[in-house]
């Protein structure tokens, strides 16, 4: 899980699981990881259940979290790695003709994007 905190520049162990930056989250009832939840997971070296979750696929990248964040973690940077590092370790597991096009308007657009990056380079 090193590889997610490289890629975000941040440091998950600085994370003392207040809670703030899932109470402010708009998604978070969408969710099936809180957002800390999925910080403690990162922790503790939880690979598997980091990338079965769907909360940084949920995230909207509002920067509500990090800017909540009393450790001044930038949480959103944070959902942006994981997701980075869950499309270079399962490239294949979302793939764009999977989804079911009455989908498009409900998931997060960062979602698509993420996903076109890793393939597209």
């Amino acid at each position: 899980m090193e590889k997610i905190e490289e890629i975000s520049g941040e440091n998950v162990y600085s994370c003392y699981q207040c809670g703030k930056c899932s109470a402010g989250c708009a998604f978070s009832s969408s969710m099936d990881k809180t957002v800390n939840q999925l910080i403690h997971l990162i922790q503790v070296g939880q690979k598997r259940k980091v990338l079965d979750a769907n909360t940084q696929w949920i995230c909207a990248s509002c920067l509500t979290c990090s800017v909540r964040c009393p450790r001044e973690i930038d949480v959103a940077a944070l959902m942006e790695a994981v997701r980075e590092y869950q499309l270079r370790e399962e490239p294949e597991k979302i793939k764009i003709s999977d989804i079911p096009k009455e989908a498009y308007d409900t998931l997060p657009n960062i979602a698509f994007v993420s996903n076109f990056r890793k393939k597209t380079g």
